[in-house]
């Protein structure tokens, strides 16, 4: 029975407006959260502290329609998170293929809070940020340094973990537009990523930061040409140009082509580990049998590894048709397949990798795991494996686009490498593969 009462008409009002009220409310919501998200868009001068450097870089923050991204910069390329909030005032930006995790509170005018990364013993670095503002031109006459150099360390090595390679001699390269300047360290394990900065005086500043690899590089030109320079504010290098640092005493920088050698190159190299199913592969898979085999020695957690698999899934796509099948061997921080295997999907996510990931073990398991290297010591190592599953060539390291000419030039040898590989005759496959 239908109530036609002043208080049955009360009721269905209220039923009616009842919805719309907690719509409006949202709405108001929805647009005050907007609004806020909207004060945080655009660029910022953003900062980590390290030791005792604090090393700047861009960041960018963009919002739409609730959801926040945060953005690094490597070089022109943007890297950016996988999920993000910004709520309270407080900022929270997930990066999943770098296991890290950015917070931040908003005050109005900048941001602080922490960079950390979430794996077990991960570092955790002070974080902050202002509005970008633009550099002003200097109509000053700069030091000229474009080219290539070479630098060595002075002194006794202070950072908090003795490395081995930081005695060894680096590649430095720098190109240079007025003020600014763009370059990169390359060591035998790989390089630093893009560095960016400008002379500020007669200092120049380069730094890097995109969610990984921290540097600050501070030098000055010395009299005899020399750069006296000054990294994360703990070491002392010295760097000449490429063609005079043999006569300043610089030795030569490590080959990457005879860093790790193989014991016995007459034996068929042999590897076996399981994938993320669980499922057991080995050199001695027929689906390797007659092929073509890059294998890469790396882990989730190696920025150089990040970058050598972007080029390893072009080569894939240019080469699987051919004969060429790659096979990465996973070494991670923890060692422990439950912690491993979300990170070795994400990393495979990320980079659509098409070819099989193998859990091989944790960081200082490779010369057990496989015993037939010699003078392993850099992630990555790539080690080409011709069609009768003989070891033909092991390259150390992997030298990024930051590099600029250094970088073309691996990728030509590499692709070099495969096209006589792929033109051998099959028929010197050996059984015992």
């Amino acid at each position: 029975m239908i109530d036609l009462s002043p208080r049955g008409r009360s009721l269905r009002t209220d039923m009616l407006v009842l919805p719309l009220f907690f719509c409006a409310v949202a709405a108001v919501f929805f647009r005050y959260s907007l609004a806020a998200e909207a004060k945080i868009d655009g660029l910022w001068d953003a900062s980590v502290v390290v030791g005792q450097a604090e090393i700047p870089f861009r960041f960018e923050i963009v919002s739409r329609n609730g959801q926040v991204n945060g953005f690094f910069f490597e070089g022109d390329k943007k890297i950016g998170s996988t999920s993000g909030r910004f709520v309270n005032n407080e900022l929270q930006l997930q990066y999943e293929f770098l296991d890290a995790t950015l917070t931040a509170t908003f005050d109005g005018e900048q941001f602080q809070g922490t960079y950390r990364y979430n794996r077990k013993n991960g570092k955790q670095y002070a974080f902050r940020a202002r509005r970008f503002r633009p550099s002003h031109s200097e109509s000053a006459s700069h030091p000229q340094i474009a080219g290539s150099w070479e630098m060595q360390l002075v002194g006794e090595d202070k950072g908090p973990t003795k490395d081995s390679r930081s005695v060894l001699s680096w590649k430095l390269y720098l190109r240079q537009s007025g003020p600014e300047v763009t370059g990169s360290i390359l060591r035998v394990d790989g390089d630093t990523g893009t560095l960016a900065g400008r002379w500020q005086g007669n200092t120049l500043v380069l730094s890097h930061f995109a969610g990984e690899r921290p540097v600050l590089f501070e030098a000055s030109l010395q009299l005899d040409g020399t750069l006296d320079v000054t990294y994360n504010r703990l070491n002392k290098y010295m760097a000449a140009r490429a063609a005079e640092a043999r006569a300043k005493g610089i030795p030569e920088p490590p080959d990457s082509a005879r860093f790790t050698s193989i014991k016995n190159p007459s034996d068929p190299f042999q590897f076996q580990f399981p994938d993320l199913d669980g499922k057991m592969i080995s050199n001695s898979d027929e689906r390797f049998h007659g092929k073509v085999v890059l294998l890469t020695i790396g882990g989730t957690w190696c920025p150089n590894c990040r970058d050598e698999a972007r080029f390893l899934v072009d080569l894939y796509r240019q080469y699987h048709a051919r004969g060429l099948e790659i096979v990465s061997l996973s070494f991670e921080a923890a060692g422990d397949p439950v912690e491993d295997k979300p990170r070795i999907v994400s990393f495979i996510k990320e980079f659509g990798i098409p070819y099989p990931v193998l859990l091989a073990g944790a960081i200082g398991e490779v010369p057990e795991k496989l015993p037939q290297l010699v003078g392993f010591g850099a992630y990555p190592t790539t080690i080409f494996l011709g069609r009768d599953g003989r070891v033909r060539r092991i390259h150390a390291g992997f030298a990024s686009s930051a590099t600029g000419e250094a970088g073309f030039i691996l990728i030509r040898e590499t692709q070099s490498s495969i096209d006589h590989l792929l033109a051998e005759s099959s028929s010197a496959t050996v059984t015992s593969r």
